[in-house]
């Protein structure tokens, strides 16, 4: 296991605003795999998924992913979807801890039901839609996480000082 922090959960869960916050508290680098496809590609999400598709979009996400083994002592910020894969939540544990950020569906829900930067919530019932990704991916994440945070009802600072607490178990700090 690497010694860098790694955020997943769903979309909303606030892992790019905890993870920026742990990554500034301990100086480390901050990296948003989501980001890097944006510029890699220089096309914003929504458009990746409209001409491409989403398995193309996992491709690429499984591209990051391997090219961020190098990291040392950086926070890692992903995308709901990058558990999908098997070999993904492989490589998540080799880059170090392996934080699920999680809350409510309704907290969800509330979070991202009007952002149109979520090209899977662009349904006829996004809520309905929600709940089904949620389902599929839950057991995905609890699979690959080391450490569960539910930040429902903590602030993002809260939540990074949870998170530092229990990187400094792991790795001993």
């Amino acid at each position: 296991m690497g010694n860098n922090i790694v955020f997943i959960g769903f979309m909303g869960s606030g892992k790019t605003s905890v993870g920026r916050r742990v990554a500034q508290r301990l100086g480390f680098q901050f990296v948003d795999t989501d980001a890097v496809i944006v510029d890699r590609t220089g096309l914003p999400i929504v458009e990746i998924f409209s001409r491409h598709g989403e398995e193309w979009f996992r491709e690429q996400e499984t591209g990051v992913l391997r090219s961020l083994a190098v990291l040392n002592r950086a926070v890692v910020s992903t995308g709901g979807g990058i558990v999908l894969r098997a070999e993904n939540r492989e490589l998540l544990r080799d880059l170090g801890l392996v934080v699920w950020l999680t809350a409510s569906e309704e907290k969800l829900f509330q979070r991202v039901s009007r952002n149109k930067k979520r090209p899977l919530l662009q349904t006829a019932d996004p809520r309905a839609t929600l709940h089904a990704l949620l389902e599929k991916r839950s057991a995905l994440y609890a699979e690959a996480a080391e450490f569960t945070l539910d930040s429902s009802s903590l602030t993002h600072e809260a939540a990074a000082l949870a998170v530092i607490a229990e990187a400094g178990r792991a790795f001993s700090w």
